[in-house]
C-alpha cells in the first residue's frame, strides 16, 4: 500500500460557519496505480491532490504514506518525505523564470544532495529522454507552453519519485502535445510509477486504471 486516507476532512471557517473543502474522504492507493480525480470546478480536486502531496494540511482524519503517519509528523519531516517520494506536475508549470532549463531540472537534485557529477548525468539523461537537449540553456520565457510543460514533467521525474501528482497536466496544451504528455505518463506508469492526476478530460482519464469522482468535497 502506497498511501491511505481515513475519514479525512478539511474545512475553512467563514462567518462562524465551517465550509467543507473535503468531507470524509477514504482512499487507498496501491503502488503502480494510475488514478484520475474528476469532478466539477470547486469540488475539491486540487485540494485533495495538495493534501496527498503534503502541500496542504487537513483538519481531521488520518493519512498514512508508506510506513509513516503523515498526520502526526512535524512539518520538516513531512517536507523530507514528499521531496523523497513525490513529484509534482502543475498546470502552470511552476518553473523558475530566472533559471535555465538545465538549472530548473537540477533544482530537485540539489535539494536531495546529489553530487555535482551525478546531477550532470541525471540532467543530461532527462534532456535526452524528452528531446530538449537543444533547449537546455534557454529560460522558460523562451519556450512554448508545450516545451515548458515537458520541462515541468522532466523536473518532476528527475529524482525518480514513487508517486507523481499531476494537476490538469495538459490544461494549457494543444491536443497533440496533450497526447504526448499522456503517453509519457502511461509509459512511466508501465514502469511502475504511481500516478494521480486531476483532469477535466474524459480522454485523459481513460489512460488511468480508475477514476475518483468528487462532488462538493465528497467522493461519489
Amino acid at each position: 500500500m502506497l498511501l491511505q486516507l481515513n475519514n479525512l476532512f478539511k474545512w475553512v471557517n467563514s462567518g462562524g460557519q465551517r465550509i467543507f473543502l473535503l468531507k470524509d474522504i477514504n482512499l487507498e492507493v496501491e503502488e503502480g496505480e494510475f488514478i484520475s480525480i474528476m469532478g466539477p470546478s470547486g469540488s475539491g480536486k486540487s485540494t485533495l491532490l495538495n493534501v496527498i502531496g503534503m502541500l496542504d494540511a487537513f483538519d481531521e482524519g488520518e493519512y498514512h504514506f508508506l510506513d509513516e503517519s503523515v498526520h502526526t509528523l512535524k512539518e520538516k519531516h513531512r517536507a523530507n518525505l514528499y521531496k523523497e517520494y513525490i513529484g509534482f506536475v502543475f498546470q502552470s508549470y511552476h518553473l523558475l523564470d530566472e533559471l535555465t532549463v538545465k538549472e530548473n531540472l537540477e533544482m530537485p537534485l540539489i535539494y536531495k544532495n546529489f553530487k555535482g557529477s551525478e546531477r550532470k548525468a541525471m540532467v543530461a539523461d532527462m534532456l535526452d529522454r524528452f528531446s530538449i537537449v537543444g533547449k537546455k540553456d534557454l529560460f522558460p520565457s523562451q519556450l512554448s507552453g508545450g516545451q515548458q510543460q515537458l520541462v515541468g514533467i522532466a523536473r518532476a521525474l528527475i529524482s525518480n519519485p514513487k508517486l507523481i501528482l499531476a494537476d490538469e497536466p495538459t490544461g494549457n496544451l494543444n491536443s497533440k502535445q496533450g497526447e504526448e504528455i499522456m503517453d509519457i505518463f502511461k509509459q512511466l506508469n508501465d514502469d511502475g510509477v504511481t500516478i494521480i492526476q486531476v483532469t477535466h478530460s474524459e480522454k485523459n482519464a481513460e489512460y488511468g486504471s480508475r477514476v475518483i469522482n468528487l462532488l462538493d468535497g465528497r467522493m461519489i
